[in-house]
């Protein structure tokens, strides 16, 4: 019996929707219980870090890893310690393996010798926070770093981090590494191998995370401009890119980590405001973390400012993520210092998950309790 072509069309469609189905039942996810989790990044477990939080009013914490304790043995420790003072670990992030950072591959990225090596030890990095019980972590995908030209003083008189598109200090850092214009990596890659590098990344990545239960946050760029350095920033800095993204990972277990900061200095080049993020991606169950952070102002010239100083009103921010029934962590992102001289801040630890060891922030109880806040209200307008 001969089949048309479109015949052929249907079959490969329909195999290909059961398939997909399948996968759906067969990925497990580490339980987390509902409602939004204002929570923070956080030290190390000591009885002064331990009773601040608590004094804070804090119950889930998002933690870095070091290159000693990146196992599964060591998180399942990180783990039981922290559960021990009373709190819950949602996240385990800035990965980090054997030949050091597992954020910001350029290896992966750009498609650049070592990638396989890379992958896999990312995927060992998943399987270790499955092993340990651990729900989340987050992921980001920037071939050159994050880009910054400095520090300025904002004026109520402390100090964020900056970037200025024109200044000659603007360049891009990750991992040790420095990248520079005019181009990073000595050419112009193009959109098309962006997007090639990233779907044979993430389909590497789909399988395992289904198996261990991780779901896996992906960060926008910082900053999301189109181009830098010759490398296009065309998947994680706007808003189709990101559907587009999520569609061809195709998992429960991938997807948003929305930095509000990041995404907030991209402006209108995103092509949509926080709350429009929030409902497409929160209402399919595909938005796991939120960072709490607010800009000067959008590209091409911003410093990060506390919640209450930016251009946006993030009390919008909060009321979409209690309309779309939000289950994860919402953090506050980038805590500056406050109360100090902001010409010292960016010297040293700056808070809570800062490095620096212990050293109560005053920023960090001040955008807490603004959080907390802005959360009852939003939960108080509810319909």
């Amino acid at each position: 019996m001969s089949l048309e072509r479109r015949d052929l069309a249907k079959i490969a469609v329909g195999g290909a929707a059961m398939l997909s189905a399948t996968n759906a039942k067969a990925a497990k996810l580490i339980p987390i219980p509902p409602g939004i989790k204002i929570g923070t990044s956080a030290g190390q477990p000591t009885e002064e870090n331990l009773l601040y939080l608590k004094q804070l009013g804090v119950k889930w914490v998002s933690l870095g890893v070091s290159p000693a304790n990146a196992t599964a043995e060591g998180f399942t420790k990180i783990r039981e310690q922290w559960e021990a003072g009373g709190f819950k670990v949602y996240n385990i992030g800035s990965g980090v393996g054997p030949s050091g950072s597992l954020h910001n591959m350029e290896e992966v990225t750009l498609n650049l010798p070592g990638r396989d090596k890379k992958i896999e030890e990312y995927l060992n990095y998943i399987r270790y926070l499955g092993k340990a019980g651990i729900p989340y972590s987050t992921y980001a995908h920037m071939g050159n770093g994050i880009w910054r030209s400095g520090r300025e003083t904002l004026p109520r008189g402390y100090s964020g981090s900056s970037l200025d598109l024109a200044s000659p200090e603007a360049r891009g850092r990750w991992g040790g590494k420095t990248f520079d214009v005019p181009l990073s990596h000595g050419r112009v890659y193009t959109k098309e191998e962006i997007w090639e590098n990233y779907t044979y990344f993430i389909k590497k990545v789909v399988p395992v995370a289904e198996e261990a239960g991780v779901r896996i946050g992906i960060h926008p760029d910082d900053p999301p401009q189109p181009m830098l350095a010759g490398v296009p920033r065309c998947i994680f800095s706007n808003f189709e890119g990101y559907k587009r993204a999520i569609e061809i990972a195709n998992s429960p277990n991938i997807g948003v980590c929305l930095c509000c900061g990041s995404w907030l200095e991209g402006g209108k080049m995103t092509g949509a405001e926080p709350p429009e993020v929030i409902r497409y991606f929160g209402a399919r169950k595909k938005l796991f973390k939120i960072h709490f952070r607010n800009v000067s102002a959008p590209l091409p010239h911003f410093a990060e400012t506390m919640i209450d100083d930016g251009y946006y009103d993030m009390s919008k921010i909060m009321r979409a993520l209690v309309e779309v029934k939000f289950e994860g962590i919402v953090i506050p992102d980038h805590v500056p210092g406050l109360g100090s001289d902001p010409r010292m801040e960016g010297t040293r630890g700056r808070g809570q998950g800062q490095g620096g060891g212990f050293r109560p922030n005053p920023a960090l109880a001040y955008l807490l309790g603004c959080m907390n806040s802005m959360l009852v209200a939003a939960q108080g307008n509810k319909g």
